[in-house]
């Protein structure tokens, strides 16, 4: 055979420096050129390629067994001696023959370990693992009740998703990595722009159940409700939130509150709950807006239909991680397993392969492949592009789906963020209020990524002709976030 199927390892000769002979090092000089490629991207040294010695190389056979174009592509028997008992960690190994005694239990044990590694960690249609199994022969190990066949499933297919250097290093993309953002409030009159987005339901699935019956073992139950809320004044509940939105959202740590704003925010607040922003549903009343956890999800809202006034003289500023500040698309490089998964253009995308959630996703790549004036776009899979933002009091990150760069006209192209949504909960809210009112003006403002826009899609069919309408307002010159 071209290639040898059984490899024999003995740890004497790995450690005498004799592990590969030349027969192997011609056979693989395709694979073992590609390991040291692989090596230098890994530690950004040009020279780990020429420091890779014998037992780097065998290391790379045994962790790369069956797996396609790596070194160990065509093993499927591995002869060993004192090597098999820590430090490797194959998963498809599904036969375990001893021939040789042993002189600890523990050491049966160990080489018995080579087989438990798992081959899929794919869930099935129960929401569970698939059992697997390994033969387990020649080993005085007693570990089962009685021998179980069971054949092996097909591997799914691997494909390893990465940035493609040098070949289309043009169409790299640069972000910011922004941790947090701070706003600075105008000496003047406070306003509020409010939107769709800022509107807060209150219903029994945010909440909790509205209505309950209680009853004993013997004895008349009892309904117990949320009428009791109803008698809570209007006034009441205005001052509650206005209160816990001046010292929550406008309180600079370990100082005291601004309280020359409570006139202020306290009139925000009313045309907030005037204006149908609160909608209640399902047997839930506004007096529930004085909870701490839905007081903090209402003054997030309000807060953000604030910032998004402050533009100009009073700019949003986003702050960078101090150590990452940039990421790239040039960093993308991992293996995968989905199915569902779209093959990019050569000449439309840095990275090899779209990753796609859903096959909404993969219509966007489609639509954005077509479009004359899209010059590049990445899926934002192991990129490493988070957003920070508030679901009520609870930090969180949004990983946005797509970065699209645009020309529209300009010296320098548009970086459009754009997100693929199907259900719009109430968090998709606070994640669209945190790119409109604080990480696209914040990042814009620090003029050091280029122009950011951002842009949200929640119908399918409607998404090609919505794309190309964006474009053509883009085109015309005008700044548009939607």
């Amino acid at each position: 055979m071209p290639r040898p199927n059984t490899i024999l390892i003995d740890s004497a000769q790995l450690e005498s420096g004799e592990a590969l002979d030349k027969d192997f090092r011609e056979m693989a000089a395709t694979e073992i050129g590609q390991f040291k490629r692989e090596m230098v991207e890994r530690t950004g040294d040009i020279t780990a390629g020429d420091k890779i010695d014998e037992s780097t190389l065998l290391r790379e056979v045994m962790n790369t067994v069956g797996k396609k174009g790596k070194l160990g592509e065509q093993i499927r028997c591995v002869v060993s001696v004192s090597m098999l008992t820590e430090g490797w960690d194959a998963n498809t190994v599904t036969h375990v023959l001893g021939v040789r005694a042993f002189g600890t239990q523990l050491l049966c044990e160990q080489v018995v370990g080579r087989a438990l590694r798992r081959q899929s960690y794919e869930l099935n249609d129960e929401g569970l693992f698939n059992v697997e199994y390994a033969d387990v022969l020649g080993i005085p190990f007693d570990f089962a009740a009685k021998p179980v066949v069971s054949p092996p499933a097909k591997p799914r297919e691997t494909v390893r998703v990465h940035a493609v250097k040098p070949d289309r290093d043009a169409l790299e993309i640069t972000f910011p990595r922004v941790e947090g953002y701070r706003v600075e409030l105008p000496d003047e009159r406070l306003e509020a722009n409010f939107g769709p987005d800022h509107v807060l339901e209150l219903t029994p699935q945010l909440l909790g159940p509205s209505s309950t019956t209680n009853q004993g073992i013997i004895g008349e139950g009892v309904d117990l409700t949320l009428a009791h809320l109803e008698d809570m004044r209007s006034s009441t509940i205005l001052f509650h939130l206005a209160r816990h939105l001046l010292y929550t959202k406008y309180r600079d740590p370990g100082e005291e509150p601004k309280l020359h704003l409570f006139g202020q925010l306290k009139r925000i607040t009313r045309q907030w709950l005037d204006g149908g922003y609160l909608k209640c549903t399902g047997g839930t009343y506004p007096a529930q807006l004085v909870y701490k956890e839905i007081a903090d999800m209402a003054a997030e809202r309000i807060k953000a239909a604030i910032t998004l006034t402050l533009q100009g003289e009073h700019p949003v500023k986003a702050i960078l991680d101090a150590y990452n500040p940039t990421g790239s698309t040039a960093l993308v490089n991992f293996t995968t397993s989905k199915e569902l998964r779209y093959h990019t253009a050569p000449n439309k995308s840095h990275v090899n392969w779209v990753v796609c959630d859903s096959d909404w996703e993969a219509e966007f790549a489609r639509v954005a492949e077509n479009h004359p004036r899209v010059l590049s776009y990445v899926k934002n899979q192991g990129l490493g592009l988070e957003v920070p933002y508030l679901y009520g009091s609870t930090p969180r990150k949004y990983i946005p789906d797509f970065i699209v760069q645009i020309d529209d006209g300009r010296v320098d192209p548009l970086n459009l963020i754009v997100e693929i949504k199907g259900y719009r909960g109430e968090d998709a809210k606070d994640k669209a209020n945190t790119m409109r009112s604080y990480w696209v003006p914040g990042v814009n403002n620090l003029e050091k990524f280029g122009r950011w826009a951002f842009a949200e899609y929640t119908a399918v069919y409607e998404m090609e002709a919505e794309f190309g309408k964006l474009l053509e307002t883009l085109g015309a010159g005008e700044m548009v976030i939607e």
